[in-house]
């Protein structure tokens, strides 16, 4: 009886709460129309709402950050003005800034998670391979990764690095935070087939937010990312990335500002290039492929260095903070301006780099004619940095170029987050501008095959520098597209997509790219691609490759088998076979379930006090998954291949 008045009581606290509430059938109406909305809504389907907020809110989040880091900058420009001339207060204030920067960022990121360092592409793409990797995109990740990440790029061109593969890696955990929320919304079961094609539409996003390049986004991300793609998520990837470029670029309008590097440098010529120069393109095709494979073997070369120095290993494994204070003080003091700096146009930021070096005009002509022009007042030309009284711009591109190769390299070691494209593109625009200005010199009246010779314009090189450099490094041709749609330089595209094919072929044949080197060096699971393409590889057959050494258990096996099997091998499933007469592939248990059926039955020669059940035998006892694939032991080596990579799998039984 107690509990049934309680019951009432309860019902008619209810109650009355409810009846106080005014317009209750108001109330109800409204509740049915947004119910009603909600159902249309998602009838046209989920994925584009969540695909829009992806993108608009990468492009938010990557506009502030350059809004912050740009600020930043120009407080460290105001303190290094400010000090005067007295040159000891002049270095301490330019060493001093990136390097407490650099310190804050990697103390910061490290202390909310070890994973928050480095791009995030290698790990990236090891889990869209299907590896597991607990943490890498868990959201705590993400706050970490922002704060240190604009901290890194506010220490400018000191440190040199860029912020693409950190927004790749971002966006990817956005993808998967609004996939759980949106799950948590329609009431769905989280499928990870749905995460990985969110994810492959993040990866556009995180490239196109960036550059405000959305075509070019979409198709650099499929190349670097992954081997297969399945076209289905093509729509996804462009729609998710031209909604973040478009709302970066409307940003960046309302911020009366450009937005893009380089698109200032109008190439007005209706014939850019003579069909002479090609030959001059494919050299730097041919150089830029080089240079490419040097860098990429000095770099792995130098990371597993670091990793097997006692020293640095030490501070890496201890004080990671104290590592970055002294790679970013001795990277700070080389580009010093009043010291070396001055002869690596130091002073410019990353974005005035690109923008000076994509400049339309020849640099040696303008160098012979510096005091005849004049400025409009306030404005300062960007291209006068590389000039240098001592050295022509000759010798500043090839002493930055050299500089930078090595301290690039060094500072792709630092543990804290950073990405690794932007300072590969602006120093393969480097490296086309000085073949450019060579090309320029050695013809000053310009290059003919047929008609009124054409000038050189070192732009052009600048452009397929920039592409060919990157885009060998990172085994892909897109890059070709993104120097086109980031600049509006069009007219080049014939010989920028020459030479990146050039500096491909020489690349690939030799090195691994940067992504899959760094996964090599961190010892990640990786399948490494099959490099012979010579007619007796496809005579190679599973039989020739294959593990012999399994460890099997019978259907009817008991404890003293199951016991056996867990001691000789560690693996993490065990084939199961209809009986050891029989060897027939049933299917696989995994090693959880071995442990729980040891721990479940009695050891044979246990004393009767110990004995916990009767004994049974496995396949009574565990479930046993069925085998999805199977191959013969003559399948063909790149079949087997072929099927690792598109059913993403760890390991395949021969039967």
């Amino acid at each position: 009886e107690k509990k049934e008045e309680e019951e009432e009581e309860e019902e008619r606290v209810l109650v009355s709460e409810q009846s106080w509430r005014p317009c209750p059938q108001t109330r109800r109406r409204l509740q049915g129309c947004l119910q009603w909305v909600k159902q249309q809504l998602f009838r046209v389907g989920e994925d584009w709402y969540f695909l829009f907020v992806l993108g608009v809110l990468m492009a938010t989040i990557s506009f502030v950050m350059d809004q912050l880091v740009f600020r930043l900058y120009e407080a460290h420009r105001w303190l290094y003005q400010e000090v005067g001339d007295i040159l000891v207060l002049k270095y301490l204030s330019w060493t001093m800034y990136p390097t407490a920067l650099a310190a804050f960022s990697t103390g910061f990121s490290q202390s909310i998670t070890p994973h928050s360092g480095g791009s995030g592409i290698p790990e990236l793409k090891t889990i869209l391979t299907g590896v597991v990797l607990e943490d890498y995109l868990a959201i705590q990740n993400f706050g970490a990764k922002v704060v240190g990440l604009t901290c890194t790029l506010a220490c400018g061109s000191t440190v040199f690095l860029g912020k693409v593969g950190p927004f790749v890696h971002l966006s990817a955990m956005a993808a998967v935070y609004l996939g759980k929320m949106r799950t948590s919304v329609t009431g769905e079961y989280e499928n990870k087939f749905k995460q990985n094609e969110m994810l492959v539409a993040a990866q556009a996003v995180g490239v196109a937010t960036v550059f405000g390049a959305p075509i070019s986004g979409v198709l650099f991300s499929i190349e670097v990312m992954s081997s297969h793609f399945a076209v289905r998520d093509y729509w996804r990837g462009f729609f998710a990335a031209t909604c973040g470029a478009f709302m970066f670029r409307l940003l960046a309008v309302f911020n009366s500002e450009q937005g893009k590097a380089g698109q200032d440098s109008e190439l007005k010529v209706d014939f850019p290039f003579d069909l002479l120069e090609t030959f001059f393109f494919v050299i730097l095709g041919v150089l830029c492929g080089l240079l490419g494979c040097l860098y990429l073997f000095c770099q792995r070369w130098l990371l597993a260095t670091v990793k097997e120095n006692w020293l640095t290993a030490r501070l890496l494994a201890t004080d990671k903070p104290l590592y970055s204070v002294l790679v970013v003080l001795l990277l700070a003091s080389i580009t010093f301006p009043p010291g070396l700096g001055q002869l690596m146009a130091s002073r410019l930021t990353m974005k005035e780099y690109l923008t000076s070096l994509f400049d339309n005009r020849t640099w040696g002509v303008l160098a012979h004619n510096v005091s005849s022009l004049a400025n409009p007042p306030g404005s300062v030309d960007l291209w006068q940095d590389w000039c240098h009284p001592s050295t022509t711009i000759f010798g500043t591109l090839a002493f930055f170029l050299m500089m930078k190769f090595w301290m690039l390299i060094l500072a792709t070691t630092l543990p804290l987050p950073a990405g690794y494209f932007m300072p590969i593109f602006v120093y393969g625009a480097a490296i086309g501008r000085l073949v450019g200005e060579t090309v320029a010199l050695l013809f000053p009246g310009g290059v003919r095959w047929e008609g009124d010779p054409r000038p050189i314009i070192p732009c052009g090189y600048a452009l397929a520098g920039a592409a060919a450099f990157s885009g060998s490094v990172t085994h892909s041709l897109s890059t070709a597209l993104l120097v086109c749609e980031v600049t509006g330089h069009l007219g080049h595209v014939l010989p920028v997509v020459l030479a990146v094919l050039v500096a491909n072929a020489i690349t690939q044949k030799h090195q691994p790219s940067f992504y899959d080197g760094t996964i090599i060096v961190k010892k990640l699971p990786y399948l490494p691609r099959i490099r012979s393409r010579h007619m007796a590889s496809y005579q190679v057959v599973v039989e020739e490759f294959m593990e012999r050494r399994v460890v099997a258990l019978a259907k009817g096996g008991g404890f003293e088998e199951v016991l056996a099997a867990l001691d000789a091998s560690a693996d993490t499933e065990y084939p199961v076979v209809e009986s050891t007469g029989s060897p027939t592939l049933v299917g696989t248990v995994s090693r959880a379930q071995l442990v729980t059926f040891l721990q479940s039955h009695e050891h044979p020669q246990a004393p009767p006090e110990e004995k916990l059940a009767t004994a049974g035998t496995l396949g009574d006892s565990c479930t046993i998954e069925p085998i999805m694939l199977q191959l013969s032991p003559w399948t063909s080596l790149h079949q087997a291949h072929h099927l690792f990579e598109l059913l993403k799998l760890q390991r395949i039984f021969v039967t």
